[in-house]
């Protein structure tokens, strides 16, 4: 079990590099990088606040700071008042930034499709059961249930 259980982790952060090299590629396609494509992604719901994004991303809140910052000097995103917060104001996405990230997604979507073609629906769905346990259990350990 122990070998098994090490394995997994080696193709887990395996296929963790791959991915993030492929995303890289596919938002470089576009004219971003990953990590602005996340950033974008994080606030597109809804306007949020630095550190919120960067909980909500799993990163640091300087990261995303100096993402944002890069935004919206791209004119990609923009900050708005925050009425809850004065020291902290909104970062919400321009019209340019909402086309680039519905652009960056549309590439993804088929990218996946296409990466995707030759594993059954079923297996996927099993496999990411298994990361969502795996997830839980990591939550479990560090004590930080619903933080991610």
């Amino acid at each position: 079990m122990a070998d098994e259980a090490a394995l997994l982790i080696a193709d887990v952060y395996e296929a963790a590099g791959a991915l993030r090299r492929l995303g890289e590629r596919t938002a470089g396609a576009e004219g971003l990088t990953q990590a602005r494509w996340q950033v974008l992604s994080a606030a597109s719901e809804e306007p949020l606040t630095v550190p919120q994004a960067a909980r909500r991303l799993g990163v640091s809140r300087q990261n995303v700071q100096r993402v944002a910052n890069d935004l919206v000097e791209l004119r990609l995103a923009a900050y708005v008042p925050n009425p809850d917060h004065r020291g902290s104001p909104l970062l919400t996405l321009t019209p340019s930034g909402t086309d680039a990230l519905a652009r960056v997604t549309a590439r993804s979507e088929q990218l996946h499709r296409t990466l995707f073609a030759a594993i059954p629906e079923e297996e996927i769905h099993t496999t990411r059961a298994s990361l969502r346990r795996l997830l839980a259990e990591l939550d479990r350990h560090e004590g930080t249930a619903g933080k991610r």
